[in-house]
């Protein structure tokens, strides 16, 4: 049934969408390996940047016997190889990539001399030339034993040394043990106990989570030293801003010259938040996921001694607590900075309104000046005008004395003189009425 299912998948269905069966194998992307104790887990995780696929490919293939491998069994981000006496796994994350070797543990005599780089199932050379900078080594001893034994058992592994251990698991199944030193070829260590029948399932999914403490632990603390660079830049930009901001006040001051010197400072800062934003929300989430993965471990305290969680909680939250602050402090100036910004630009609008206000009003006053100019050009027109209609009509009336008419020329042009001057101002007017209302129009 299941099968025919499976088969009538296309038609039963609308069609996939293009990211189906990625999305949905994502889930199985990075299975939890099968770890059969005692064992040895061992596992390198660089930086890979600069490093392609390309390069990780022919880097593998050096193994022996994995001459065949091709490009398109890495076009994922997680490839397990089967190799005489045990297992590598390479995983591509983001800016890191692990490769992780599963071996069964080498029977000798355990001194603080031990080498176990002397015992693995690869070529240590190999190891040597992983493409990328190495950011964290790990050589996880798992051994079998009774928990309550564990300090005893793995203390030999540590010299004698201060180390940090948990109780794992709701009933106790195991117990972890480290010192989180670097030892002098490079490795940390760690020892997990765990009693006899232990499932090579839960081996795994120990290990896995020990494994990703200590790389994304790594990862996290990227951020620390760019924050550490950044708090001089900081403490000077908070202090230019407070200065400048002091000034806005003063009105006596160039506002353009406060411009300039608030847009230089944004351009500093927003310099800084794009080339270390990214930084910091990746130390961010890489924290969580170290949180997260602590509280898988469901650890339980043995008397005298701290637990991971404590120890880190000590010594790598102050840390994070470090980069948050900082991006936190970088955003904060961010806004600062855009406030002042707005608060000067309001001033120098609201003094940008004040001139032209003044410059308006200056218009206006020119512009009354100008009409009561025009209405005295105006009434000297009507003047002008009318002396000439009225020397006209003396002409006519002259004229028409010529011809024999009863007339006296200079009675009757003195006579006509107020109505000559009232038809031309209602004529003149009738024209300054109609461009008025023309104008409106328009």
């Amino acid at each position: 049934m299941v099968a025919n299912l499976e088969r009538l998948g296309t038609g039963v269905l609308p069609p996939d969408d293009p990211l189906r069966v990625q999305l949905h194998n994502e889930l199985h992307a990075r299975p939890t390996p099968r770890i059969r104790l005692p064992a040895l887990v061992l596992q390198v995780a660089v930086r890979h940047e600069g490093v392609s696929r390309e390069d990780e490919l022919e880097h593998l293939r050096r193994l022996a016997g994995l001459g065949e491998l091709e490009l398109d069994q890495l076009a994922g981000t997680y490839l397990r190889l089967r190799l005489a006496g045990g297992s590598l796994r390479w995983e591509r994350h983001t800016e890191f990539s692990t490769y992780t070797l599963v071996q069964s543990l080498p029977g000798l005599e355990v001194t603080p001399e031990t080498d176990l780089l002397n015992h693995v199932i690869v070529d240590p050379d190999w190891l040597r030339g992983i493409p990328g900078r190495t950011l964290a080594a790990l050589k996880l001893i798992m051994l079998e034993g009774p928990v309550e034994k564990a300090l005893e058992i793995a203390r030999p592994w540590f010299a004698g040394g201060t180390v940090v251990a948990s109780v794992m698991g709701r009933n106790g199944h195991s117990c972890v043990v480290t010192d989180f030193r670097l030892r002098s070829n490079g490795f940390e260590r760690m020892v997990v106990v765990a009693p006899a029948g232990t499932s090579e399932t839960r081996a795994g999914r120990i290990a896995a989570r020990l494994l990703e403490i200590e790389s994304y632990r790594m990862m996290a603390l990227l951020g620390f030293p760019v924050a550490r660079g950044l708090r001089e830049m900081l403490l000077e930009s908070e202090q230019a801003l407070a200065q400048i901001t002091a000034r806005i006040r003063d009105t006596n001051r160039a506002d353009a010259e406060l411009l300039d010197e608030l847009e230089a400072l944004a351009a500093r800062i927003e310099h800084a938040i794009a080339e270390h934003s990214y930084r910091f929300s990746a130390t961010a989430a890489y924290h969580a996921l170290v949180k997260a993965r602590l509280a898988e471990l469901r650890e339980t305290p043995i008397p005298g001694t701290q637990t991971l969680g404590e120890f880190l909680q000590r010594r790598f939250s102050p840390a994070m607590a470090t980069v948050e602050s900082t991006a936190s402090r970088l955003m904060a100036l961010s806004q600062r900075i855009e406030r002042a910004g707005a608060l000067l630009r309001t001033r120098v609008d609201i003094a940008l309104e004040t001139q032209n206000q003044e410059l308006l009003n200056k218009l206006r006053r020119g512009q009354e000046m100008q009409y009561q100019l025009q209405r005295t050009v105006e009434g000297l027109s009507i003047a002008a005008i009318s002396y000439y209609v009225v020397g006209l009509l003396y002409y006519l009336f002259k004229a028409g004395k010529e011809v024999g008419l009863p007339l006296s020329p200079e009675l009757a042009a003195g006579l006509t003189i107020p109505v000559v001057v009232l038809g031309v101002w209602w004529l003149t007017r009738q024209i300054h009425h109609r461009l008025l209302g023309r104008y409106q129009g328009d």
